[in-house]
């Protein structure tokens, strides 16, 4: 840990653009330079001439995989370049102090770290679920002060929350327990902390992908000790290259404005229908089963589930094969077979998953236009699909780059102002961001 003065001084002389450039892309290092030196400004006015550390969680984008990971399948997540962004020092006694620009502060006394129904859906609950989870690890907690900025948007489909959970992971890890907690170990409590003590019944893999980073391939066919093999895409590309691995395509997401308001049925009915399958095919998910065996069970699948039930199993198949082969086709450098892949993505969760829009809401279809503009738009150059949990919220475009400005400004005129959010991808490394010692390397 440094003081403030030399986090200050380190910072205007440049020493940490080489990290921002990598962490959040070279044309955000000016943006990185104002978001570092308002965090310590924050630090100096609201916990004084402290010792601090920086810490960074990126959100994430899925690539492949949509809704398998619950059914124990293969998903392809990657870690992004905008993040959580964090100034901590240690403090007295068992208070968590959160500052964040724009928000009520976060005071939680993590003495008591169980469950509270009154703390539900709310950031405190995170705080107290992280410090839970690494009490039950039988890791050391203890108190600080952070004064945190974060770049991901909330509700924009790239995980704000796991970020955040993760996040505190790294504090708690860095603070008082030597960086020795592991990545699986911080996505397993921050995963944790949303289910129980957030009351939010989420997956594994928004905090599989922030907690790894770069670009994963994950098995969770063991739910509990996912199999990650991470992703090196064989493209050519420098460093700091924008856009997606030099390839001539932008990776972006569009915010449709879709609220996901009173859409938790539609989501939790997509694992309930293919768990109802699977039980008619007598198994407890859809992980392993076959067309044959499906089709050999169709009758009753359709009179427990519903033909939706069918469709969906459907889907899942080819969805849990595709992922796979979106990480071959990344690896190998063929740019033309995975942006295939993606398309084949997007009509099987369109046709199949069926979960673009809200059956309750049939007026409200945000993500159909979005795809439908983007595939009119753009034709054989680029391709959209449905970005996560889906029925609102994102779709994920991969833009050729000379179609992208006319891309963006018509999907803007339609969804609002910077709704089009183009990413590039996050390498793993820069957990904290840090001074370095007299004489050693940068």
């Amino acid at each position: 840990m440094h003081s403030i003065d030399a986090y200050r001084t380190h910072l205007n002389q440049g020493g940490f653009d080489e990290v921002f450039g990598q962490i959040h892309s070279c044309a955000r290092i000016n943006e990185s330079r104002e978001r570092m030196g308002s965090l310590l400004h924050q630090m100096l006015e609201n916990f004084g001439r402290n010792e601090i550390c920086f810490a960074s969680a990126p959100g994430r984008t899925e690539m492949g995989g949509n809704h398998t990971d619950h059914n124990h399948g293969h998903v392809l997540a990657a870690a992004v370049n905008l993040d959580c962004l964090a100034a901590f020092s240690p403090a007295q006694g068992n208070a968590v102090t959160i500052l964040s620009e724009g928000y009520n502060p976060i005071i939680v006394d993590i003495s008591d770290t169980e469950p509270r129904e009154e703390e539900y859906e709310t950031s405190a609950a995170l705080v107290r679920g992280v410090a839970d989870g690494f009490r039950k690890l039988g890791l050391n907690i203890g108190g600080f002060n952070a004064c945190v900025h974060s770049t991901i948007p909330a509700g924009a489909g790239l995980s704000s929350s796991a970020a955040f959970e993760v996040l505190l992971g790294r504090i708690f890890s860095y603070l008082f327990n030597r960086k020795v907690v592991s990545p699986l170990e911080i996505a397993t409590v921050a995963k944790q902390a949303e289910n129980i003590h957030f009351n939010k019944p989420c997956g594994f893999m928004d905090q599989m992908a922030s907690s790894y980073e770069g670009i994963l391939s994950i098995d969770f066919n063991d739910p509990v000790n996912p199999g990650v093999t991470r992703v090196e895409p064989g493209f050519k590309s420098e460093s700091c290259t924008e856009g997606f691995y030099g390839t001539g395509y932008k990776l972006c997401v569009i915010d449709t404005g879709g609220s996901h308001a009173d859409l938790t049925p539609d989501y939790a009915a997509i694992p309930e229908e293919m768990f109802q399958g699977a039980k008619c095919c007598g198994q407890d998910q859809a992980k392993r089963l076959t067309m044959h065996k499906i089709l050999e069970n169709i009758d009753a699948i359709r009179e427990a589930a519903g033909d939706r039930a069918v469709l969906r199993l459907f889907h899942f198949l080819g969805e849990d094969e595709r992922a796979v082969q979106q990480a071959e086709a990344l690896h190998e450098g063929d740019m033309e077979g995975f942006l295939r892949l993606v398309a084949e993505s997007g009509h099987s969760s369109s046709d199949l998953l069926q979960n673009c829009y809200s059956p309750s809401a049939p007026k409200r279809q945000p993500i159909p236009l979005a795809l439908a503009m983007t595939e009119l738009t753009l034709g054989s150059r680029g391709v959209g699909r449905v970005h996560g949990g889906g029925f609102a919220g994102t779709i994920q475009a991969y833009v050729h780059e000379s179609d992208f400005h006319r891309y963006s400004q018509i999907m803007e005129k339609a969804f609002g102002m910077n709704s089009v959010i183009e990413l590039s991808i996050r390498q793993p490394g820069n957990e904290f961001l840090t001074i370095p010692e007299a004489g050693a390397e940068k």
